[in-house]
């Protein structure tokens, strides 16, 4: 019997088109050391607003650690510190939007700026930042259970007390050695998925899932280019840290305006 069903001949490819994301380019060492010195030349065009930027970030860091000295969690000093630069990339917004308009040659002043930041909760950077946050208090529960079930005999009833048993202790190198090696893996995946997701939801419209995925793409096509990104991260982050958190005055803003041009190089713009 013939079929009633009439109209145009349907196409032989019934496979859906699916998007692949934004593309990711290949980056190399030159595009790092590039990135340096465009973000250490945007920390000179506007130092006193980049150092707002560090400066908030290492006032928050100071009262973390008084909260935590205050409220006797004396055991819990150190892994706040080692995992306090974990929430960079997010403290950094308003450094990744002055990078932008500096590219551009946009004039703008601090309102601008703020207001633009403020905007962020209303778009996927309030993800963003849930998904930052949360791999911290991650990382802060975990360094807890394992003082909880390696260290649950010892008194900690000052910070001395607490660096003898860490530091002097077999329980304590145990101790040590784990909460490395889970942090390391946590500090891994918070790269990952924040390296370039963070700039590209403040550089265009896009959700945070397909910003991590692409973030994601750029490490794992640049795996050697982005280790060594990360190591330069971590190890100025943890030396800025020696002098009360006044460090990170210059360093932040620094590194936050160097992952702009990163990302730029990375990710390339939207076409249109």
């Amino acid at each position: 019997m013939p079929s009633k069903i009439s109209g145009a001949t349907p196409p032989e490819n019934l496979t859906p088109q699916q998007s692949s994301g934004p593309k990711v380019n290949k980056v190399a060492t030159n595009d790092v050391t590039a990135s340096l010195k465009a973000g250490f030349s945007d920390f000179l065009a506007r130092p006193l607003m980049s150092g707002f930027f560090g400066l908030f970030y290492a006032v928050f860091g100071i009262l973390f650690v008084w909260s935590l000295v205050s409220l006797g969690m004396i055991w819990m000093v150190i892994p706040a510190m080692i995992g306090f630069p974990l929430v960079a990339p997010f403290a950094a917004a308003g450094l990744y939007e002055m990078s932008r308009r500096l590219h551009k040659n946009e004039s703008f002043g601090w309102s601008d700026i703020l207001t633009v930041m403020a905007n962020q909760s209303r778009r996927e950077m309030g993800w963003m930042a849930f998904v930052t946050l949360f791999v911290f208090w991650v990382w802060m529960y975990q360094i807890r259970l394992w003082l909880a079930i390696i260290l649950k005999d010892a008194s900690f009833s000052d910070f001395d007390g607490f660096l003898n048993t860490v530091l002097f202790t077999t329980e304590g190198w145990i101790f040590l050695a784990i909460g490395t090696c889970v942090g390391a893996i946590l500090s891994a995946v918070l790269f990952s998925v924040t390296v370039v997701a963070m700039p590209m939801l403040l550089d265009r419209e896009t959700d945070f899932v397909t910003a991590m995925l692409t973030s994601i793409r750029v490490v794992t096509e640049n795996p050697v280019v982005m280790l060594g990104w990360a190591a330069i991260i971590s190890l100025t982050m943890l030396v800025s840290l020696a002098p009360a958190f006044l460090g990170l005055i210059f360093t932040l803003p620094v590194l936050g305006h160097t992952t702009w041009h990163l990302y730029q190089r990375a990710v390339p713009p939207v076409e249109g």
